[in-house]
């Protein structure tokens, strides 16, 4: 799991990275913000492979990229070994693009969250690696906000107990864009960005009661989801997502001394004991204009002394999560491979 090292995510600008070369397979919105996130970090050898000309436009602005349309498919076998290949595609299309980029010799290989979401096809997936290293993009593990309550909780002691939220805005969902596995496993699709913060900061359940109310077209095992649990750490936890009303994602952490919420997750806030004020903590940040969380994790993936002082996001802990989320969302494994 993700180590904290918010004084280093903090100082990636002043890292070189200007001899590094990258792959980008895809060219939506995610494939953009990474390459601005590359850009900001300086390297100047990167590869975008796209389907079409016209989904491509976007990154003719971008002096450092070479573009290649026609898809990943006919055009892989055609690209030297990069330093990383970034798989930026939609989900259900993940793991194939990544056996295919190590069947062409890539071994450091970043996947887009969740990788699948069914655990069954990451522990397939997990069986043919060798010696590649393959992660798969948790951004928001590298907020600096998530290195600073990591940083604050443990000089006070170690998070006593934690209460979140991971409501879904249904109205604002456009269900016909997703494949039906996406939409009908949406807990691992989506909220599991919050899911897994907290994993990160509380460690997994090692008990929990879960449970779940109502029910829609496209998510049928839930749209109310309450429950409680201790963690692998002891620590106590508690969560409420009412997918029906407003409200937000959001992080609430106690320590013996302070009350700290992200909420949203990119911005940190602390109630001091004795009072009920919340103020906003500062945070120190690389870039601005880079989607958050992004060029911190490039930059621990290519920078070796980072990788080995936080750590990433692997096959085992993404097979983890989505375990994680079966049970919260109630999400039947139609008999494929049940681990405990």
């Amino acid at each position: 799991m993700i180590k904290q090292a918010y004084e280093d995510l903090t100082k990636i600008n002043l890292l070189d990275f200007h001899e590094k070369s990258i792959l980008v397979l895809g060219a939506g919105y995610i494939a953009e913000e990474y390459v601005i996130a590359l850009s900001k970090l300086k390297i100047k050898n990167i590869t975008i492979l796209g389907n079409t000309k016209k989904n491509l436009q976007k990154f003719k602005r971008f002096s450092n990229v070479k573009i290649i349309s026609g898809g990943y498919e006919k055009n892989l076998s055609k690209i030297t070994k990069k330093d990383l290949v970034i798989i930026a595609l939609p989900i259900p299309k993940l793991i194939l693009a990544a056996k295919k980029v190590i069947e062409y010799g890539h071994d450091k290989i970043l996947i887009e969250k969740p990788g699948s979401v069914f655990k069954k096809e990451l522990i397939e997936f997990e069986k043919l690696i060798k010696e590649e290293k393959v992660i798969i993009a948790y951004n928001r593990f590298f907020y600096p906000g998530f290195h600073k309550l990591k940083l604050l909780s443990e000089s006070e002691g170690g998070i006593t107990s934690c209460k979140f939220d991971f409501t879904e805005w249904l109205h604002t969902i456009e269900v016909k864009k997703y494949d039906k596995d996406v939409c009908g496993r949406w807990g691992i699709s989506n909220s599991l960005h919050v899911i897994s913060m907290v994993i990160g900061l509380i460690g997994f359940p090692k008990k929990i009661s879960a449970y779940q109310f109502g029910s829609i077209k496209w998510h049928p095992t839930g749209s109310i989801f309450v429950g409680s649990g201790l963690s692998e750490n002891e620590i106590p936890f508690s969560y409420h997502a009412n997918w029906g009303g407003g409200g937000r994602w959001g992080i609430e952490v106690v320590t013996r001394e302070n009350v700290y919420r992200l909420t949203p997750l990119e911005k940190l806030f602390i109630s001091k004991k004795g009072s009920t004020e919340w103020k906003e903590i500062q945070l120190q940040k690389s870039f601005l204009g880079v989607k958050e969380g992004v060029a911190e994790e490039i930059a621990t993936i290519l920078n070796d002394k980072l990788n080995k002082k936080i750590g990433m996001i692997n096959l085992k802990d993404a097979i983890k999560f989505n375990r994680v989320a079966e049970e919260i969302f109630g999400y039947k494994d139609k008999g494929k491979n049940k681990i405990r």
